[in-house]
């Protein structure tokens, strides 16, 4: 059976994309196999990786990819989530053959203010709350909520 192919999708692959895409694999990747790309790839965001590691995933040696390099190489997905804000999500080129396009819109951690400690506590809600998005995911596929052909 071929797994299901998913797309995360958010500005610069640093943060909330990459999240999604460990969470994925982690957690489901004898099903799924999931990717993720950036509308303007950056560098790694250092709190999520220390926050994952936290976790014991290591997204550390992980690059950041252009969504658009993904797209012109004909890649086909199943699913692409965007999981950066509406507006930038709006971004996104149409992959063809896509079943679904899915929106969801996390706090970018780039964006975050207050001491490092502060970023940090607010990083690891972002990061709880995507890990909480992709068990919903997990199970409405599972229950046949959510269609692929």
């Amino acid at each position: 059976m071929d797994k299901v192919k998913v797309l995360f999708v958010c500005i610069h692959n640093s943060a909330r994309s990459q999240i999604a895409e460990a969470f994925l694999n982690d957690l489901a990747g004898d099903r799924f196999y999931a990717e993720s790309a950036g509308l303007e790839p950056g560098e790694l965001n250092p709190l999520v990786v220390k926050v994952m590691q936290e976790i014991g995933i290591d997204i550390s040696n992980n690059k950041t990819d252009d969504v658009f390099e993904f797209f012109k190489q004909g890649r086909i997905y199943n699913y692409v989530i965007t999981v950066c804000d509406k507006s930038n999500g709006e971004r996104c080129p149409l992959f063809p053959g896509i079943v679904q396009n899915i929106e969801w819109s996390f706090d970018d951690p780039s964006a975050l203010i207050g001491s490092f400690e502060e970023k940090l506590i607010k990083t690891r809600m972002i990061r709880d709350g995507i890990k909480n998005k992709i068990i919903d995911f997990i199970n409405e596929y599972k229950m046949n909520k959510l269609s692929v052909t």
